[in-house]
């Protein structure tokens, strides 16, 4: 195993208290639309579909932010490799069912034809990463499953970024209807490429650190 320099070590786990934080707290945010509880946007409740998709995704994208980022950890992995594995079951039956109706409540925004495309791209990329993860995990191939992992919980960080961009757009006063469109991209597609760029030198950390022990 490659020991990070402490340098990486300390921004690694800055990040994941950082992601963990605020995926719990949207998480415990966003249940109130299960639940039917609390101040609920008239923007979300409007949708065409809300009756039954909203309180499905709400429940299950909750869910999958509530335990996503605790499958990364590798002490927990090993000591408990069985919660491991329930917590990933958990994990993606929440992505795929908050996948699906994710598309339904794409087709029902009021936000316009681009909302339309945003959520709905994210909703398809959302379950297919997440379905491959897991036939991967079921090859027991974990460096690719670990991969399409990374992928997925980029995707399920978008309900994050998603609240932090609308928060932005409202301090700077602009246009709901201009902001949001383009929300339903910008939530998700900078978070994939964070993704694939952490994936790239990754890769290249492992080829390196296999070249080091091949040369001893």
């Amino acid at each position: 195993m490659t020991v990070l320099p402490q340098e990486k070590r300390s921004t690694t786990s800055l990040a994941w208290i950082v992601g963990t934080v605020l995926s719990i707290a949207v998480a415990l945010f966003s249940y109130r639309y299960a639940i039917g509880v609390g101040p609920l946007a008239d923007g979300v409740t409007d949708n065409a579909f809300a009756n039954p998709w909203l309180a499905v995704h709400a429940a299950t994208a909750a869910t999958a932010l509530l335990i996503g980022s605790f499958q990364f950890l590798p002490r927990l992995r090993a000591r408990w490799p069985a919660h491991h594995r329930w917590a990933g079951r958990v994990y993606v039956f929440s992505c795929l069912l908050g996948g699906i109706s994710g598309q339904f409540l794409a087709w029902g925004t009021t936000a316009g034809p681009v909302a339309v495309a945003g959520f709905g791209i994210v909703s398809a990329a959302w379950l297919w990463t997440t379905t491959r993860a897991f036939q991967l995990a079921l090859q027991r191939d974990f460096v690719r499953h670990r991969e399409w992992m990374i992928r997925s919980w980029s995707l399920t960080l978008a309900a994050v970024t998603l609240r932090i961009q609308l928060g932005v757009a409202g301090a700077l006063d602009l246009p709901f209807e201009l902001a949001y469109p383009a929300i339903s991209f910008l939530s998700w597609v900078p978070n994939l490429i964070v993704a694939e760029l952490y994936l790239a030198w990754d890769r290249r950390r492992r080829s390196s650190a296999r070249r080091v022990i091949s040369t001893r």
